[in-house]
């Protein structure tokens, strides 16, 4: 629980108006709002949406050494602050509402996101999160927090999405799989990249609320696209399910929570067809699938205790050398 909680909860709410009626940004706290300094220790939180992973949150305050942890988000509400508090002890748990480019420069905005011990990004729409931060200096201090500072940081669903090196922006809406396998170019498929640095994301593109939303066919043909328009002679994709988070150390080790799996998804060459307007065929793609007690190491791509298999697409319908594209 926060230091004193029973009589030292402090919760505010400052809103800036820049302009008549127009709102740059939200902050809400709960706890100490003054700058502390701990030590902190590196890691990464992938959740897959849905229902929070407590276990997650506990690690991240864990390895904040009881800082204060720092919510961001472009949408929303501060609903996260008060639960969070009872997860562990804290300094403070704060939210950050950040819904433009404006917002994204604000001294105040920076100066929390880069004092955070600990940084979760929420889920929402990745799209805002790539219109109103990439390139902004809020991208900076969350490169700040995550590689200088060397504190964790995670995200769930769209917080989940941008994390990686390459982004499903969803920018013209959601794209399902059986959209994506029947055409890789369908105008739903929009791909983004070189937004955030994050250690064991390089070359890596991630998805969320997977099985619940058969979203596998989709991240196949993403990484077909990645490979087909030259972004990277190689990628991997890492999927997760509702409810479940990987916890993964500095050095790659990671670990999963909660109730479902963790899907880690390697690239095979050039897809042999991936064009506009055709069906994808793309064959032989390895797949571990990390479940249980099972363990994962996103520096050596291996695995141990989980379930090795292939998927192929053959002009858009997908198969799995075990019966089972799950």
């Amino acid at each position: 629980m926060i230091k004193n909680l029973a009589i030292s909860v402090f919760m505010s709410l400052v809103s800036v108006s820049l302009f008549a009626g127009k709102t740059s940004y939200q902050y809400y706290s709960v706890g100490n709002t003054a700058d502390v300094t701990r030590t902190t220790t590196a890691g990464t939180v992938l959740m897959g949406g849905g229902s929070d992973v407590a276990a997650a949150f506990q690690w991240m305050i864990n390895k904040s050494g009881g800082g204060d942890f720092v919510v961001i988000r472009a949408t929303g509400t501060d609903a996260y602050n008060p639960w969070i508090a009872t997860l562990g002890t804290v300094d403070s748990v704060e939210t950050l509402i950040i819904p433009s480019r404006t917002a994204a420069a604000d001294p105040f905005v920076i100066a929390k996101i880069r004092n955070a011990e600990a940084l979760f990004i929420a889920g929402g729409d990745q799209s805002n999160y790539v219109d109103f931060w990439k390139g902004t200096p809020v991208e900076d201090a969350i490169h700040y927090v995550a590689n200088t500072k060397l504190a964790p940081v995670g995200g769930t669903s769209a917080g989940l999405a941008i994390l990686s090196e390459f982004v499903y922006t969803g920018a013209a809406g959601s794209v399902t799989s059986s959209q994506a396998v029947a055409n890789p170019y369908n105008r739903y498929v929009t791909l983004d990249r070189d937004f955030l640095t994050i250690a064991n994301l390089g070359g890596k593109i991630t998805d969320s609320h997977f099985v619940t939303r058969d979203r596998m066919g989709r991240l196949l043909a993403f990484i077909g696209r990645i490979i087909k328009d030259g972004w990277a002679s190689s990628a991997r994709g890492i999927a997760v399910d509702e409810a479940t988070a990987m916890l993964v150390e500095a050095n790659g080790s990671a670990t999963r929570v909660g109730a479902g799996a963790v899907y880690f998804v390697s690239s095979n060459g050039v897809p042999a067809v991936c064009v506009s307007g055709s069906p994808l065929t793309y064959t032989g793609l390895p797949v571990y699938k990390v479940s249980g007690a099972a363990t994962f190491n996103l520096a050596t791509w291996t695995g141990t205790g989980g379930t090795a298999y292939t998927l192929s697409v053959n002009a858009g319908a997908v198969s799995s050398s075990n019966g089972s594209i799950y």
